[in-house]
């Protein structure tokens, strides 16, 4: 049974803020989980909380006004809300499929997986693939054929391919050519992709169809280790994620 703490959410803000409301962090006695940013506003809540949780008070509620009190001069006000808790519930994130265990898998997971955006499922052949360490928040779905998964997947998640094989890699591309997708990313050369073109045009895709799958992923400039692919993979995401946010709070 996990150890009970305080949890603190940004419950309402105005001005210049450092996180939006709904942002939430737990304090435990001995652990600190997710973060509400700010400093010394962070700082004073997890004060607040490891009082609460000597004092065994349930719950409080505190408005900060970010200005020389508090050593802050973002100008804004930020009411925080402390409740006991024994975890730090996460609204559900966008569905993100990550598609192999090796380096670069590895070096996403890593990334991706303590941002509250992201709900992540990772995929590969077998359970001995996936490291002993696995992020609370990362679901983990071995599949001696991976491919018969996707059939499975949201219709609007986000993946990424990146496994050991590029005949699996091909197959997972076919699979969701005739699924749906909010993004597909594939790892590797302009090469590879000029022949998985051709071959997913072979299977029957549309040139157009194909083009929705994007090789190589993250940013070249960076470099070509895991985690410089994996940096350069979280941007584009979180690129792509706020701007389709945007664009819902224009339309609405």
């Amino acid at each position: 049974m996990p150890e009970r703490g305080i949890r603190i959410t940004v419950l309402r803000t105005a001005g210049s803020i450092p996180r939006e409301a709904g942002t939430s962090m737990l304090v435990q006695p001995d652990a600190i989980r997710g973060t509400i940013g700010g400093g010394a506003l962070e700082w004073e809540a997890m004060a607040i909380a490891r009082a609460m949780l000597d004092d065994g008070r349930e719950r409080d509620e505190r408005t900060f006004p970010l200005g020389p009190s508090l050593g802050q001069c973002c100008g804004g006000s930020v009411t925080l809300g402390f409740e006991r808790a024994d975890v730090l519930e996460r609204e559900p994130g966008v569905p993100l499929w990550i598609w192999g265990a090796g380096h670069v898998g590895r070096a996403l997971v890593g990334v991706l997986s303590p941002l509250p955006d992201w709900s992540i499922t990772w995929i590969d052949t077998a359970p001995d693939r996936f490291p002993d360490d696995i992020p609370a928040n990362v679901d983990v779905l071995p599949a001696t054929e991976p491919a018969r998964l996707v059939p499975h997947a949201p219709r609007d998640a986000n993946h990424l391919i990146l496994t050991y094989s590029h005949e699996l890699d091909l197959e997972l591309c076919h699979a969701l050519l005739r699924h749906s997708f909010a993004s597909a990313g594939l790892i590797g050369s302009a090469t590879k992709w000029a022949r998985f073109r051709s071959r997913l045009a072979g299977l029957g895709h549309d040139p157009a169809r194909i083009a929705r799958i994007t090789c190589p992923i993250g940013d070249p400039a960076l470099g070509k280790h895991p985690q410089a692919i994996a940096v350069g993979v979280a941007a584009d995401l979180l690129r792509h994620r706020a701007t389709r946010y945007a664009g819902r709070a224009m339309a609405g």
